[in-house]
């Protein structure tokens, strides 16, 4: 079992940052990707990004490219999700998850799961 505990999120205004953090622990293994989901209400979870610990390579859904940037915290088993110039639309619960292997943009495809943070970006 993989536990994740997550942090960060909040309230921001457009064009602003915020940096979520999601501490896997438990049977981790060497293998494990990390990634976020996020959900905005009436809409379906969606990937956002996903970061592999052996290749240490990353993934990104186009709406998010090249405004957000997932890292690794080795020392912690932590990834980091920093989120630069936000917009309204990236208004969302936001999910960490994990699997072994690779990198997935599919939901169903994820073992584990945080408790979901609250992300809001006022316009």
């Amino acid at each position: 079992q993989v536990q994740l505990a997550e942090s960060g999120g909040g309230l921001v205004q457009a064009g602003g940052s915020l940096r979520l953090s999601c501490t896997a622990s438990g049977r981790i293994g060497s293998a494990l990707v990390m990634g976020y989901f996020r959900q905005a209400p009436g809409n379906p979870r969606e990937f956002v990004a996903g970061f592999n610990w052996i290749a240490s390579s990353t993934h990104y859904a186009d709406s998010v490219k090249g405004r957000f940037t997932i890292s690794r915290d080795n020392a912690k088993n932590t990834v980091l999700l920093e989120m630069n110039s936000m917009k309204p639309e990236d208004t969302a619960v936001y999910y960490c998850a994990a699997r072994q292997y690779t990198i997935s943009i599919r939901e169903s495809e994820y073992n584990y799961w945080g408790q979901g943070t609250q992300v809001t970006v006022s316009s």
